[in-house]
C-alpha cells in the first residue's frame, strides 16, 4: 500500500480532541435534560382524555420520529432566522437533540407509564394515600424501573447522535477531528482514535446509568 501509519499528529492535537470530548458531553448532558423534561410534560399531553391536547403531541412525535436528524438541526438552524429567531450553533444543537430525543422519550415514559396497573394505584387510594404519594411511590418509581434500559439506550444514542451537529459548526468531538484531518491529512489516524474515544464516551456513560440503576432500582418486584 506504501502508507505509513503516523499517530504523532493526533497525539499533537490531543488536548483540541479533548476539548472536542467535552463538548460532546455537555451537548449530550443538555440535549438529554430537555429531551426528558419534553419527554415528561409530552406524557402528560399523549394521555390525556382532550383531543385537542392530545392531538398535537401525537403529530410531533410523528414528524420528529419519521425525518432525518440532519433535516431537524437544518430547519431550526435556517428556517427559524426567517421568522427572526436566530439561535447559535450550540443552542440549535441543544434544542434539536431535545427535541429529537424528547419525541421518543415521550414513548418510552408513556410505555412504562401504562405499565403500571390501575389495581396498584387504585389501592394506593383505598390505603389513604396523597395523589402526588400514589405517583410517586406507586406510578413513578415501578415505571422508571420499566422503562429505564430503553430510556438509558435511547440516551446513548443521543450522545453519538451530537456528531451531526458538526453540520451546523456546533463544537463537539467530530468537528474537532475534521480540523485536525484537513490540517494534518492524516484522516484514517484522527478518525480511528475519534471512534475509540466515541467508544470510550459511550462505554462510560453505560456505565454510568448501569451504576445508578443498581443504587435506585435494585429491589425486588415480588
Amino acid at each position: 500500500m506504501g502508507y505509513t501509519f503516523d499517530f504523532g499528529a493526533v497525539f499533537d492535537r490531543a488536548p483540541e480532541l479533548f476539548w472536542g470530548s467535552l463538548g460532546t458531553l455537555g451537548l449530550a448532558v443538555a440535549g438529554m435534560i430537555l429531551a426528558l423534561t419534553i419527554g415528561i410534560l409530552g406524557v402528560a399531553a399523549r394521555t390525556s382524555k382532550n383531543k385537542l391536547v392530545r392531538a398535537p403531541v401525537i403529530a410531533f412525535i410523528e414528524i420528529v420520529r419519521n425525518t432525518p436528524f440532519l433535516v431537524q438541526i437544518f430547519f431550526i438552524y435556517f428556517a427559524l432566522p426567517l421568522m427572526g429567531i436566530r439561535l447559535n450553533p450550540t443552542a440549535t444543537a441543544i434544542i434539536a437533540l431535545g427535541i429529537n430525543g424528547g419525541a421518543y422519550a415521550i414513548e418510552i415514559i408513556r410505555g412504562g407509564v401504562e405499565s403500571v396497573s390501575k389495581g396498584q394505584v387504585e389501592a394506593g387510594f383505598a390505603l389513604g394515600l396523597h395523589k402526588a404519594d400514589v405517583f410517586r411511590l406507586i406510578v413513578l418509581k415501578p415505571a422508571l424501573r420499566a422503562i429505564y434500559p430503553s430510556l438509558t439506550s435511547q440516551f446513548v444514542m443521543l450522545t453519538l447522535t451530537t456528531s451531526v451537529c458538526t453540520s451546523i459548526a456546533a463544537y463537539e468531538l467530530t468537528s474537532a477531528a475534521q480540523r485536525i484531518e484537513s490540517d494534518t491529512f492524516r484522516s484514517f489516524e484522527v478518525y480511528f482514535s475519534v471512534t475509540a474515544i466515541y467508544l470510550v464516551i459511550s462505554s462510560l456513560m453505560m456505565g454510568i446509568f448501569a451504576l445508578i440503576s443498581r443504587s435506585y432500582f435494585n429491589y425486588p418486584t415480588r
